[in-house]
């Protein structure tokens, strides 16, 4: 269960918290229990990230998804790299709370 408070996700846009629960419930299943947790997760996250570095990191991480020179500037440069263990430092601590 969630121990992070209702507002905690208030500063991230309704489209962002929609998004990564649902991607998150993708791949944790798609029932109650994981739409709890999943929410859960995003307040977590919030709690521990602004949004301007939250969206930072998924943008790196999904521009890092591109193959070659294109995607490695994403991959390997000092800020994507930083704004990555960042995120998933946000997302082991939510591990740990939520699920």
């Amino acid at each position: 269960m969630c121990v992070v408070t209702v507002s905690a996700a208030g500063d991230y846009p309704t489209v962002a918290v929609a998004d990564y629960v649902y991607a998150c419930m993708k791949a944790n299943g798609e029932t109650r229990a994981a739409l709890e947790s999943c929410s859960c997760s995003i307040d977590v996250i919030a709690s521990i990230m602004p949004y301007e570095r939250y969206e930072a990191a998924e943008t790196f991480r999904s521009l890092g998804l591109q193959t070659g020179e294109r995607g490695a500037l994403f991959r390997e440069s000092a800020p994507a790299k930083s704004a990555d263990a960042e995120l998933r430092r946000a997302q082991a601590e939510a591990d740990v709370r939520c699920f």
